[in-house]
């Protein structure tokens, strides 16, 4: 928040928040929220539900005639992305490098933590099915021998209906 804003005007919290999180992530972590809130589009999105950027590592310089030594980038995730993250590894640093407008990152580490992964959706609510829809369903399993394969296939037949509208 470097200027003040003018009186009336509303801003968006996530503005506010940006403005607040985003210096001390590039303090702390050498990594931008633009980069996290677009890790999505970076890796792609079965991806970005089992990793994220944990932190940008830049190479220490001793001088400031030292030359430009690109960064590595570290990546939060559990075993399961590991490998899908390791062969991808060269998409993932060029499409950062588009992201941040240079080659910043010439690198990724991988680092296995548990609970990396962002919580999984909840399931959706299913609506109750009509008395017709639940005759029908029962006449079409009703011919199954096996108890526990047609209550399965039950299960699956009023799932199926229920997420249609």
């Amino acid at each position: 928040m470097a200027g003040k804003r003018p009186s009336g005007n509303p801003v968006a919290v996530s503005d506010l928040a940006t403005g607040i999180l985003d210096p001390m992530l590039r303090k702390r972590a050498g990594i931008s929220v633009g980069l996290v809130q677009s890790w999505e589009e970076i890796v792609g999105s079965r991806l970005a539900r089992l990793s994220r950027p944990e932190r940008i590592q830049w190479p220490r310089r001793l001088h400031e005639d030292d030359p430009f030594e690109p960064a590595v980038l570290v990546i939060a995730c559990e075993g399961v992305a590991a490998l899908h993250i390791q062969h991808q590894t060269g998409e993932i640093v060029s499409r950062a490098n588009t992201f941040l407008g240079f080659a910043a990152i010439g690198r990724i580490r991988i680092v296995q933590k548990p609970g990396a992964l962002a919580p999984r959706p909840h399931r959706p609510v299913l609506r109750p099915l009509s008395e017709t829809e639940k005759s029908r369903l029962a006449g079409t399993v009703g011919g199954i021998e096996d108890a526990s394969l047609r209550a399965s296939l039950e299960r699956l037949g009023a799932s199926v209906l229920g997420h249609r509208k």
